[in-house]
């Protein structure tokens, strides 16, 4: 949503500013026929994906305040020019009865504050991508973890050459340090939402046909420390495998490794490995996303037996007042059903997106049914409202609750019931400048009977503010 919001009002910015004048007063309806006007790029999280080489053509600068930012010309020929922007974000989060009053700080503000600006050399069809980033907590209780803060360091730097190897058709070999994100990051993600973002050391190889890209892996996340320059490649974990990105239509394998995993009271070696198909698109005023994932392997001596369906359905208004558009998801995670009967079904997301179930997400997707139904209103063209709801209930009796990263929160002991809680959240979102977005939410999470067999069951409350400036 937010990366969204800041292209369509960057667009709408270069739309509605110098570039429509000087299209009004400089060409005639036939020019304008033969030559679509430019628009400048949607800006991404990663923003290694962003391309701004058109400015180099004159006629497609608009005078934006911005630009002499986006394209610095290092030669007269036009064979090497740098990129260069960031980011700046200052988040307060407040929590009532964090962990249903379980936690080590049930009732925790803090503030995040990063800092991530970026250099991007292009020459030829080489390239080389730095971004170090700076990221302080304020507030942390009882301590900041490896999620909320680190010091100066290097967030992504790799470099890459891109090949025709066809007509429509490159190769583009990768080597570094860098974010991934894939489809809709239920697998692989940039773990944006918290103040550390997450990054992988290793290579990626990239084979692009028209729309079409098929990305081939072999990294290792990268593990932050406190200090500076001291993130480094994990030593037990790594992440392989190849993502098909079709039109309308995702398929991919990943292998995984964790050579100190644990699940529940149990630990040991595990090798995973997950078979993905993703169809997404839209027909009409309707928009699906639909994701399915096998897994199977092995954990300490045991067969691995996973899965995992999430549905999206979403249907436009475009009409109606505050033109809503309204949204069905519907997951289903598998977790393990015996323990001791030597067939692990939990289901491992990996290295899934920050805030998976919104902006107050207690659970991750592990052995888990949830439901979420939600409606985004347009109180402006630069105002949005967000209101959701959740409910959730575990797959398996067998099986407890956890985190997004995995972590086991509540084991199932003799508990019976399935229902884990239900939860209300509201955002709003200002994009205040194309450059400036604020935002806000306040979240409810009200426990279920399963909670409650188990151990505290308040309810949690969350207040979020965040201010993201992005050029």
């Amino acid at each position: 949503m937010p990366e969204r919001l800041l292209g369509n009002a960057r667009k709408s910015a270069f739309r509605g500013g110098t570039l429509a004048i000087g299209l009004l007063a400089g060409s005639t309806p036939a020019v304008a026929a033969e030559r679509e006007a430019w628009q400048p790029p949607t800006l991404t999280i990663t923003r290694y994906d962003e391309d701004w080489s058109a400015l180099a053509d004159p006629d497609e600068q608009t005078g934006r305040w911005t630009e002499k930012f986006k394209y610095i010309p290092l030669d007269s020929r036009g064979g090497a020019w740098l990129t260069t922007g960031g980011e700046l974000r200052l988040r307060s989060e407040n929590y009532r009865n964090n962990g249903w009053g379980d936690g080590p700080a049930p009732n925790d503000s803090y503030v995040w504050l990063r800092a991530m600006p970026y250099v991007d050399l292009h020459v030829g069809q080489v390239r080389a991508f730095v971004q170090p980033i700076l990221a302080k907590a304020v507030g942390v209780a009882p301590s900041a973890g490896p999620v909320d803060e680190t010091g100066l360091d290097l967030l992504q730097g790799f470099a890459d050459v891109t090949l025709p190897i066809a007509a429509n058709t490159s190769l583009t070999v990768r080597g570094g340090r860098q974010m991934l994100s894939l489809g809709t990051e239920r697998l692989i993600g940039t773990r944006y939402g918290p103040n550390v973002p997450l990054a992988f050391d290793g290579f990626r190889a990239d084979i692009r046909s028209g729309t079409s890209v098929i990305s081939l892996l072999a990294v290792r996340p990268v593990q932050p420390g406190k200090g500076n320059f001291d993130d480094a490649a994990s030593d037990t974990k790594s992440l392989w495998g190849v993502y098909a990105a079709l039109p309308g239509l995702d398929l991919y394998y990943l292998g995984y490794r964790n050579g100190a995993a644990s699940f529940g009271s149990r630990g040991g070696v595990e090798r995973r490995h997950s078979i993905g198909l993703r169809s997404h698109g839209t027909a009409g005023d309707w928009d699906w996303n639909v994701e399915g994932v096998l897994q199977f392997g092995s954990f300490a001596g045991e067969s691995i037996r996973a899965w995992t369906l999430g549905t999206e359905f979403g249907r436009r208004f475009p009409t109606a007042p505050l033109a809503p558009h309204a949204i069905l998801r519907v997951n289903v995670v598998s977790g393990d059903r015996h323990a001791g009967d030597k067939t692990l079904g939990t289901f491992n997301a990996l290295f899934p997106k920050g805030k998976y179930f919104g902006e107050l997400s207690p659970v991750g997707p592990t052995n888990i049914i949830s439901t979420n139904p939600g409606v985004t209103l347009a109180l402006r063209h630069d105002l949005s409202l967000g209101i959701s709801a959740m409910a959730y209930w575990r797959y398996s009796r067998g099986d407890g609750v956890y985190d997004i990263p995995g972590h086991l929160l509540r084991a199932p002991g003799s508990a019976k019931a399935r229902f884990i809680g239900k939860e209300l959240e509201a955002s709003l979102s200002w994009q205040a400048t194309p450059e400036l977005e604020l935002s806000t939410s306040l979240s409810a999470f009200a426990p279920g009977a399963f909670i409650r067999e188990t151990g505290p069951a308040k309810t949690i409350g969350m207040l979020g503010v965040e201010a993201n400036f992005r050029i």
